[in-house]
């Protein structure tokens, strides 16, 4: 029997003078993931990470530490658990809409962490599948804030099969502008004929968004690593290194659609022969 999920948060989805109870719920898990220990080399045993004060090297306990903001240098400013919770810059039971924005128009880039938003009991299952379907019908999602772990956190929330995701947003100051990285990239010119290559190559691949066939092949190296040496066995060879880059990108790609079983096409091959 499947055991419910924790809620990490319990309050209200309120939509104009539409309010709903609601629940929020980890969505991702690192349950399944590979985690390590730090151990003594010496005696192969667990060691402990401690916070030690800078000038005496002596242990400090837990209800000794507090938070410090660096106003100069080496002047700290202490700022105790009370101060932040006192920041109340938005309601920590309510998950009031702001405004929608459709769903096209969302920047991926911005998409942080997902939780999923469930009704919180059976008399907000109507007001939740409303709120729901309408959102589905528009094809918006709505934009809100929630208090989460102590946190103020902006959200965005989209109709998901027959409930909703809940996604935590990236700060816009947090993101290094396009402009910075791609400005140095100009149009070219290059010849009609590779893209449409290309096109044809990428055809022959298309197919629908599936994560149950996504494989963490980092996380499936380190498995068969440690497979081996519990065994005794040597380590699995290494991924070779990537070739140089292309340098014949029409002979490479034509080479790539007879791999796939595709004819060149015939403005290619014409091109080709005369050429030769």
């Amino acid at each position: 029997m499947m055991v419910a999920p924790r809620a990490a948060w319990k309050g209200f989805l309120k939509v104009g003078s539409v309010t709903c109870g609601v629940k929020v719920v980890g969505a991702t898990s690192e349950a399944s993931k590979i985690h390590f220990k730090i151990l003594n080399r010496k005696d192969g045993l667990p060691v402990k990470s401690v916070y030690a004060d800078e000038d005496t090297g002596e242990p400090v306990d837990a209800e000794d530490q507090v938070k410090g903001f660096e106003v100069e240098k080496d002047e700290f400013l202490q700022i105790d658990p009370d101060d932040i919770k006192a920041l109340k810059l938005t309601s920590d039971h309510t998950l009031e809409v702001g405004e929608f924005v459709e769903i096209d128009q969302i920047d991926t880039r911005y998409l942080e962490k997902p939780y999923y938003l469930i009704p919180a009991d059976a008399a907000a299952t109507e007001a939740y599948g409303v709120i729901r379907d309408a959102m589905k019908n528009k094809g918006v999602a709505a934009r809100s804030c929630i208090v989460l772990y102590q946190r103020g956190r902006e959200v965005l929330i989209q109709p998901y099969d027959m409930g909703m995701v809940m996604t935590e947003l990236r700060n816009h100051k947090e993101m290094v502008p396009e402009t910075s990285v791609f400005g140095g990239l100009k149009k070219q010119e290059y010849d009609p004929e590779l893209l449409e290559i290309a096109g044809m190559l990428i055809d022959k691949k298309v197919t629908t968004f599936d994560p149950s066939k996504f494989e963490d092949t980092y996380e499936d190296a380190l498995i068969a690593m440690i497979d081996a040496k519990r065994k005794g066995k040597k380590p699995p060879k290494q991924v070779p290194k990537p070739k140089e880059n292309v340098i014949d990108l029409a002979e490479v790609l034509k080479k790539s659609l007879k791999q796939e079983g595709l004819a060149t096409p015939k403005k290619a091959a014409s091109s080709k022969r005369k050429t030769a």
